[in-house]
């Protein structure tokens, strides 16, 4: 072993990155312990020689105290055997049709794809993953389908459609510490078997289990051999991030480069936010780790879909003292911001706003009347350095450039000493100390020298 260079009597030591990320995921595995996660893949992720590697994601998730279903596809395994009997699946108006054959090759690909995924689970060799690891699996009948029947002219014979989940049964399994396992496969009250679509069953596990995540791992477009493999997927730019429930139709019939599969997990991840689930994710399986990145980091890996903005704006609280004088603490040190103590911050709390995202609060600001002047002050303008890129001081700026003209403000004022550039392309014009509210002058502090700028709303 090659002994530490780093001095341990240095005040400042250099940072560890692992470290730093286990302090930075913390606050998540305390929020996900004890939550139901309901995961879908593909089989083609089960087919990949990576597929392990989730799998132990997913052991780790669970050893975290995350209660976990799992729902598998198992597409190109039942083509493989359709194809063994020089058959393949048929698709309507992107519907499978189903018949006789066709279900024979489902029900088996099927089991061949849950013994798999079981055996992986139950790996426990030492030095890997899942060393010491015993994860029991359960699957079933769960879920009770109806047939599609005649549409259009059609009949899709033995494919269904999800009709009811049977929640009892999944608690109890997940009561028990145990992984629920999900198959694309539903069974009537008559005994019929019916082949499902994974993400409506993941999408009808979720609403029954009133589940805190929905989780897609969907498949990356397959591309030339020829094609630049490094071009991006032009889906994930349509996606980006976060996308609300209510927005997802028209992105759909809008665009025509996202991949059939992708769009049925974003149309199941709608519905099921309009049914109360309040976080869907969509993360790329191929990206390794992107399901961990995705749970326990700030920005995640992949898009996340809610009914609701996923970063709101609201006026502070009580409760956020301590984060807003972690946000401050900074600026304050390089004395770009006039230091607040506690006791002052808890005062004037009403006076601030601020956006939070998952707990963290990413900017904040304070709004100062002077309403005698018809002007106020804006102060502590101050936004959390990973996200400083992406809009969030101007949203904020112009939500209290609202609230100061509710108010009946004319004017707003800002002194700073490091910052004048960013307020002058905002609209701010250079003043004079003699522009502000008497009672303000009073309290300028003349060691600062901070500049004066006033924008008219």
């Amino acid at each position: 072993m090659t002994p530490s260079t780093s001095d341990p009597n240095d005040p400042h030591p250099p940072r560890d990155p692992f470290v730093d990320w286990v302090r930075q995921a913390t606050p998540y595995i305390h929020a996900h312990r004890g939550r139901t996660f309901v995961v879908v893949f593909g089989g083609e992720a089960v087919a990949d020689p990576r597929f392990p590697d989730l799998v132990h994601d997913i052991a780790l998730l669970h050893g975290l105290g995350i209660r976990v279903v799992l729902v598998h596809g198992a597409r190109p395994q039942i083509e493989a055997r359709l194809a063994g009997r020089g058959a393949q699946l048929r698709y309507v108006n992107g519907l499978r049709i189903t018949d006789q054959t066709a279900l024979a090759c489902v029900k088996e690909a099927a089991g061949v794809v849950r013994v798999e995924i079981e055996a992986l689970l139950s790996l426990g060799l030492a030095n890997s993953p899942m060393a010491g690891v015993r994860i029991p699996v359960v699957s079933g009948n769960f879920v009770t389908a109806r047939p599609l029947g005649v549409i259009d002219g059609v009949d899709y014979a033995h494919t269904g459609a999800v009709r009811r989940i049977d929640r009892q049964t999944l608690r109890a399994v997940l009561d028990q510490g145990a992984v629920a396992l999900m198959p694309p496969l539903g069974y009537s009250p008559t005994g019929e078997v019916f082949n499902l679509s994974s993400a409506d069953v993941a999408r009808g596990a979720a609403v029954a289990l009133g589940a805190d995540k929905l989780i897609f791992l969907t498949e990356d477009p397959p591309r030339d051999a020829s094609a630049d493999h490094d071009a991006r997927d032009p889906s994930a730019d349509l996606l980006g991030s976060n996308l609300l429930a209510r927005d997802i139709d028209g992105l759909l019939a809008a665009s025509s480069a996202i991949p059939e599969d992708v769009a049925q997990c974003l149309r199941a991840g709608a519905e099921a936010c309009r049914n109360g689930i309040r976080r869907v994710h969509l993360v790329r399986r191929r990206h390794g780790g992107a399901l961990l990145r995705e749970l326990f980091t700030p920005d995640g890996s992949g898009t996340l879909i809610s009914a609701e903005p996923y970063e709101e704006l609201r006026p502070a609280r009580i409760d956020d003292v301590t984060g807003i004088l972690e946000l401050l603490r900074p600026l304050e040190e390089r004395g770009v911001l006039v230091r607040r103590s506690r006791e002052r911050l808890e005062t004037e709390i009403d006076r601030f706003f601020l956006t939070e995202r998952d707990g963290l609060i990413t900017a904040c600001a304070a709004l100062y009347p002077y309403p005698s002047a018809g002007m106020a002050e804006l102060a502590c303008v101050a936004v959390h350095p990973d996200y400083r890129a992406s809009g969030r001081g101007d949203r904020l700026l112009a939500h209290m450039e609202d609230l100061a003209r509710a108010g009946g403000i004319a004017r707003l004022f800002v002194l700073t000493t490091q910052t004048a550039h960013w307020f002058r392309e905002r609209g701010f014009e250079p003043g004079s100390l003699g522009a502000l509210p008497m009672e303000r002058q009073a309290l300028y502090n003349f060691q600062r020298s901070s500049q004066v700028y006033i924008k008219a709303l």
